[in-house]
């Protein structure tokens, strides 16, 4: 069991080692990258088997007890979020072998992945602020590079803002922990979950709960501080914003449902109606945004602020329903933006373009393509019986039992408003003749493609669009998992005797 907590940190991180070790060796790079990442998958899957049938279960790094010295802890929640992100790793790894250019691979490209699972795996498993602090600066500096890799004048303008927000983020985050080190002498989060329960929730620790709001509201780009997504995320090449979009921003919610579940309960329950709030315009200002663009990967970076919404939603209801809705959407969204992105890419591949104005034509000439964006495409805008529809049905009903029918009319207005923005994609891109000048053949797609790389590039895409359509078919065993982490998310007692030795 111990080893099992440790090997998602271990495995990309050997991974990333020999990676550097093999600098010059494209090939033995990217073998290293699917067979580490399969790896990961393989562990999580084990994590999450062994969660399923022992309940929470924790480890203490060097034998220190708790709450000193470093601690891994694992639940439903962190234990599924470490299995989707062995998948997204190894979806990308695979789609990468055909995407991936000689220039960025010469660079670092595949340890850099590696480095990047190593902080999502951490920040998911640790017990202690501060090492959380550490995972997700780890994340910062390797998706800063793989931002920045290139050095293309767009990419650079991308990286400053992506960097400078975080920064401030994590300065926020760092002057939390410190006050709250300072009040409680410890930074385990059982220990100070314990340790709060006992103390008077007045004046110092709604600060320290604001402040961690703040830093990881903007990590995960809840409104008003989501700006510097949209900015960045459509400027590295499609892998990389791939894997951005489905970990960077959702390890960000999975920290604030973590700490507002276990931490600052009492803060949660106070701060519902801000919460909500925050969801509802987050939702709203998202998917204005992408209604507006023009071009494909932007158009779905809006949508990624968009869909932040529904999981803070989860998190401002605080049920049992309502925070099983936020995990089962927490895994649809990954399957089916993700898929998007890599449609998106292949699209560019197609082309040579993602402006919606110059691309048309493309069911005609690819209609494998297009099937491929629209399963998703259906899944994010919540079609039954695809996996978005049962996601945000539990969060429509969660908000209906307790009343906020704001926030629950934001979320249907919104569902309509995504269908409209995927519509438009298809029409422009897929439905319609491609615009070519007057007096020269009309083309459907262009350069040609080789059977190896349209299999890695549409496999990832096929089995990320299958797992919506999996997900929603067979809803119930998955809605169940969700539901009992839920539980667990809700009965802190839990987390704390895993870690600390107490009876819950």
């Amino acid at each position: 069991m111990k080893l099992f907590l440790f090997l998602p940190l271990i495995i990309p991180l050997a991974t990333a080692v020999a990676g550097l070790l093999a600098w010059n060796r494209r090939g033995v790079q990217r073998l290293l990258g699917i067979c580490g990442t399969m790896a990961l998958l393989g562990t999580g899957v084990g994590l999450l088997a062994i969660v399923q049938r022992q309940g929470v279960v924790s480890v203490q790094a060097g034998n220190w007890p708790a709450p000193f010295g470093i601690t891994l802890v694992a639940d439903l929640f962190s234990a599924v979020m470490v299995v989707v992100a062995g998948a997204m790793g190894l979806a990308v790894a695979v789609y990468s072998l055909a995407s991936a250019d000689i220039e960025h691979e010469s660079l670092g490209y595949h340890p850099l992945m590696q480095v990047l699972l190593l902080g999502v795996c951490g920040s998911l498993l640790t017990g202690d602020l501060f090492n959380l602090y550490v995972w997700f600066e780890v994340m910062l500096i390797a998706s800063f590079v793989l931002l920045a890799l290139g050095g293309r004048r767009e990419q650079m303008e991308g990286a400053i803002k992506y960097v400078a927000l975080n920064l401030i983020a994590s300065a926020f985050f760092l002057a939390g922990i410190g006050i709250l080190y300072g009040m409680a002498g410890t930074l385990n989060m059982a220990d100070l979950a314990r340790q709060l329960r006992e103390v008077p929730h007045g004046g110092t620790v709604p600060v320290i709960a604001a402040l961690l709001f703040a830093a990881f509201g903007i990590k995960s780009a809840v409104f008003p501080l989501f700006f510097w997504l949209p900015a960045s995320y459509h400027t590295p090449p499609v892998a990389v914003t791939t894997i951005f979009s489905a970990l960077l921003t959702k390890v960000g919610v999975y920290v604030l449902v973590r700490i507002f579940t276990l931490i600052f309960v009492q803060e949660a329950e106070a701060g519902q109606a801000l919460i909500l709030a925050a969801a509802g315009l987050t939702m709203v200002t998202g998917v204005l945004g992408a209604v507006a663009q023009h071009e494909m990967r932007r158009l779905l970076s809006f949508h990624i602020v968009s869909q932040i919404g529904y999981l803070v939603m989860g998190l401002g209801l605080l049920t049992p329903l309502a925070l099983a809705g936020t995990v089962f959407f927490m895994v649809h969204v990954i399957a089916a933006k993700s898929a998007l992105f890599l449609v998106a890419g292949i699209v560019k591949r197609l082309t040579g373009t993602t402006e919606l104005g110059e691309l048309g034509g493309l069911y005609e000439g690819r209609p494998l393509v297009g099937m491929l964006f629209l399963v998703p495409a259906m899944a994010l805008a919540g079609i039954p019986p695809l996996s978005g529809f049962w996601a945000k049905l539990a969060l429509v009903r969660a908000g209906l039992l307790e009343g906020r029918y704001v926030v629950v009319a934001a979320a249907l207005a919104v569902s309509i408003l995504t269908l409209f923005s995927m519509t438009k994609i298809w029409a422009e891109a897929f439905w319609k003749d491609r615009p070519v000048p007057p007096g020269e053949p009309r083309v459907l797609y262009h350069p040609h493609v080789a059977g190896r790389a349209w299999l890695l590039l549409g496999m990832p895409a096929l089995l990320l669009a299958l797992t919506t359509v999996v997900m929603g078919v067979g809803a119930e065993p998955v809605f169940r998992l969700s539901l009992a982490a839920a539980d667990q998310l809700l009965n802190p007692d839990l987390y704390i005797a895993a870690v600390l030795g107490a009876k819950p």
